[in-house]
């Protein structure tokens, strides 16, 4: 009786701990996303002699600020079109390479995924010098367009082997039973492998978006610093020159480039989550 009362208390400690574990997580994710919108509609006295309070006098001003003087209309539509365009190339390439790897023989689909798991062995910044020379020899440096090409080229290995494992979870039953009603590779393709991985196109999709949006160093050299191609990113540091470092305005210009992560995330949270339960079920 008593090693029973131990082992329930000893279970209940450990719940709680993970409880307040996980709790304490979510605060400090939680508590720079406060600061920044809180500061966002604050003016840089205020952020500096009250930074965790809120502001009795919110100035909203400073989003219309930040939008104008670092122009980001202009680069958030930049971004948009760069991310988009990788977005799409790299489910474009990398849906019909994990099909095949995932229908391959076993020792010639390993062989193919460790070719594509190389692709983790190489840098970013390795690759910087090839692919401006690249862009200069393609007459695309300083362009959307190339920047495009690299970023969806950079996501491919990820992206192939997310793909070729949720492949190989697709019960070949099926595809014998589409083969006997008269159904080719591509029907077979496009009607079983495509729909039945959409969870997982949904993580490669919000990761690649997280990565895309978020790229700064690639941007800033190859797609370039002029008003008409830089990235959202790359506007925004332009904001503290612009505003003498007001803080109240670089927070809202922070806060204005988030909203298409957020949005993006909300509209694919549900497929993401069904891609990491179905893993768990079948891990």
């Amino acid at each position: 009786m008593a090693s029973r009362r131990r082992g329930t208390f000893r279970a209940g400690r450990t719940r709680y701990l993970a409880h307040g574990a996980a709790w304490a997580y979510v605060v400090a994710l939680a508590l720079p996303l406060y600061y920044l919108l809180i500061s966002s509609v604050k003016s840089t006295v205020e952020i500096i002699d009250q930074p965790f309070l809120p502001s009795l006098s919110p100035t909203f001003s400073n989003f219309a600020n930040a939008f104008n003087q670092a122009d980001l209309g202009r680069a958030m539509v930049s971004s948009i079109y760069v991310t988009l365009g990788a977005e799409v190339l790299t489910l474009a390439v990398t849906l019909p390479a994990a099909y095949a790897i995932a229908r391959a023989r076993a020792r010639t689909g390993r062989v193919l995924e460790t070719i594509f798991g190389a692709g983790f062995l190489i840098p970013g910044f390795a690759a910087l010098v090839p692919s401006v020379l690249l862009a200069i020899a393609f007459r695309m440096f300083h362009t959307r367009e190339f920047l495009i090409l690299i970023l969806g080229a950079a996501a491919i290995p990820m992206a192939v082997l997310l793909l070729t494992q949720a492949m190989r979870t697709v019960p070949r039953e099926l595809e014998e039973a589409a083969s006997i009603d008269g159904a080719g590779q591509a029907r077979v393709f496009w009607t079983i492998y495509v729909p039945l991985t959409v969870p997982t196109m949904s993580v490669v999709a919000i990761l690649n978006f997280l990565n895309f949006w978020n790229e700064y160093f690639f941007a800033l050299v190859i797609g370039g610093t002029g008003p008409d191609v830089r990235t959202a990113q790359v506007a925004l540091p332009t904001l503290s020159a612009a505003t003498n470092a007001q803080f109240g305005i670089l927070a809202a210009g922070v806060v204005i480039t988030l909203v298409p992560v957020y949005l993006a995330y909300a509209a694919m949270a549900r497929r993401m989550e069904s891609a990491i339960l179905a893993g768990a079920l079948k891990g």
